[in-house]
């Protein structure tokens, strides 16, 4: 069992459910969803180019999947994640747009937000103690061979190559693209998503998603809201 601390909409979002319809999953329910119909492009192209993000569910990375450390159970990680949660108010990321991302595309702010950055680093640092140190063969795994100095400090330290200085919020929509593909893709992507992603997201929650067994799909456990209100249910 692994564990992963993400950020995603509210399961009945409209951007939740468009993006879940074309990965093809909703995380929410593990369900899998008929893509959608779009002019130029097969269902079995978009279903060949989402099989990665698909098993992961919609998400955009904080805390990156995880083995539970030996004196942790799921309950401490849970009541720590809620008491988290609730201590910090929730705001306002940029609005998205579907942006080239290395050799894949996915949802991210149009402009730099500083905030983010300095809540993603409070959730990695938070949760640490709450990780498995990674293996041997895991970060051998975690280590494709182009990663920069900082990055490869980071897998060793935090268990993941792009946190700290290194993170940028995303929610990735596909898997590596040829640049061929990309240049079919990367507008139908935009067209999809211009209804949802007009206007700026509200960051009000951590999800907690669990991978049951090596390979399978990642699933949304439990949402943890933000803010005063909730540190006060949980008190």
């Amino acid at each position: 069992m692994r564990y992963a601390i993400y950020f995603t909409p509210p399961a009945h979002d409209a951007l939740t459910l468009a993006a879940s319809q074309w990965l093809g999953r909703n995380a929410f329910s593990g369900e899998f969803v008929e893509p959608p119909a779009i002019r130029g492009i097969g269902l079995h192209e978009i279903a060949f180019h989402t099989a990665i993000p698909r098993r992961s569910g919609f998400h955009a990375t904080l805390k990156a999947p995880f083995k539970l450390a030996p004196d942790i159970s799921e309950p401490m990680l849970l009541r720590h994640l809620m008491r988290f949660a609730g201590s910090h108010e929730p705001f306002r990321l940029p609005a998205l747009e579907v942006a080239r991302l290395g050799n894949f595309l996915g949802l991210a702010p149009e402009s730099h937000c500083e905030q983010m950055r300095l809540f993603a680093c409070a959730v990695v640092q938070e949760f640490d103690v709450f990780r498995a140190p990674l293996s041997d063969a895991e970060l051998e795994r975690g280590d494709p061979g182009d990663l920069s100095a900082p990055q490869f400090s980071n897998l060793y330290r935090w268990g993941h190559p792009y946190v700290m200085d290194e993170f940028r919020f995303h929610m990735a929509l596909t898997g590596p693209l040829l640049a061929k593909d990309s240049m079919a893709i990367e507008p139908a992507l935009r067209d999809y998503f211009v209804p949802y992603v007009a206007k700026p997201v509200e960051i009000a929650n951590l999800a907690l998603f669990v991978e049951e067994e090596p390979g399978a799909p990642l699933q949304v456990h439990s949402l943890h809201p933000m803010g005063r209100v909730a540190a006060r249910k949980i008190a």
